[in-house]
């Protein structure tokens, strides 16, 4: 570990790495806080993997790929929150679709791409050690526009992930914001790319935000407190793969399943005693009165 602080202070490339985890940490803690909360992490996995179909075809008419996947992120977006709203009854059906066609389309523009894409294969499996300097540019724009919009139509978004039909008794323009709610985790999903790839980006989107439910109530605090354990878990996660030489997003994803896992356990047994210990003294009270 010591080594790993040590090549930190040293090596500009590690930096700019744990500048992404930051970066996609914030994404991932306020927008992850909404997908867990409105349960809607099928619908942010079949935006997350309609996003290929977007890189590959910007890599093959010479755009930039996360141009690309910003696109077709947006789009996927908008797509699924319209089958939501009109489908609902074959809605994991249809989502499913678009999540298998956008992987489709990506492959087979992949593969009409002259050369070995090598970068798409980063952006599929994550990056973090190789993100170049234009993309945390890319990535704190992104961040802004994330917490301007959230923190400008906070209530709204409440509303719509609480409560629908009080948000529309209300007054508030539900089918907007949530489509607007989507459009923000597509924004998320291309954050947390350049961190964990394409595979395992649902991954970091949805833990950090369901190990802070465990233990805060208010969706303000859960937001921080997905954020810090994020940043944490990319500084962890960076430090573990440094000296085995593992890739970085995986041992990433691993340490936040792995705290996930003993986060639910821990908490649930928790919850056995409480309720053991609330029982036995009613039990007590009525071998007294017996």
């Amino acid at each position: 570990m010591s080594e790993f602080f040590t090549a930190l202070s040293e090596q500009s490339f590690l930096q700019s790495a744990l500048l992404a985890g930051l970066l996609a940490s914030i994404g991932c803690g306020v927008m992850g806080t909404y997908v867990v909360v409105k349960r809607i992490t099928f619908l942010a996995g079949g935006i997350a993997h309609s996003v290929l179909g977007g890189m590959g075809a910007a890599v093959y008419f010479g755009f930039d790929p996360l141009v690309g996947a910003l696109a077709a992120a947006v789009l996927a977006a908008l797509l699924i929150g319209w089958v939501r709203l009109q489908w609902q009854a074959q809605e994991d059906a249809l989502i499913g679709a678009l999540w298998a066609i956008g992987m489709a389309v990506g492959i087979l523009f992949i593969s009409k791409t002259p050369g070995y894409q090598t970068d798409l294969m980063s952006y599929l499996f994550g990056s973090i050690l190789l993100v170049p300097d234009e993309s945390l540019w890319f990535m704190a724009a992104l961040d802004a526009v994330l917490l301007m919009v959230a923190g400008a139509y906070h209530r709204q978004f409440l509303a719509v992930v609480f409560d629908e039909e009080f948000a529309r008794l209300r007054g508030i323009p539900v089918v907007f914001f949530y489509l607007l709610l989507l459009v923000l985790i597509a924004v998320t999903v291309v954050l947390l790319i350049q961190v964990v790839g394409l595979i395992l980006v649902l991954a970091l989107l949805t833990l950090p935000a369901a190990i802070a439910g465990h233990y805060v109530n208010s969706l303000g605090r859960m937001m921080l407190f997905a954020t810090l354990l994020g940043s944490a878990v990319s500084l962890s996660g960076l430090a573990l793969s440094y000296g085995p030489d593992l890739p970085a997003g995986p041992t990433i994803v691993l340490l936040a399943g792995a705290i996930y896992v003993i986060s639910a356990l821990s908490t649930r047994a928790l919850a056995r005693r409480r309720a053991r210990a609330s029982i036995l003294p009613s039990e007590t009270r009525s071998k007294g009165v017996e």
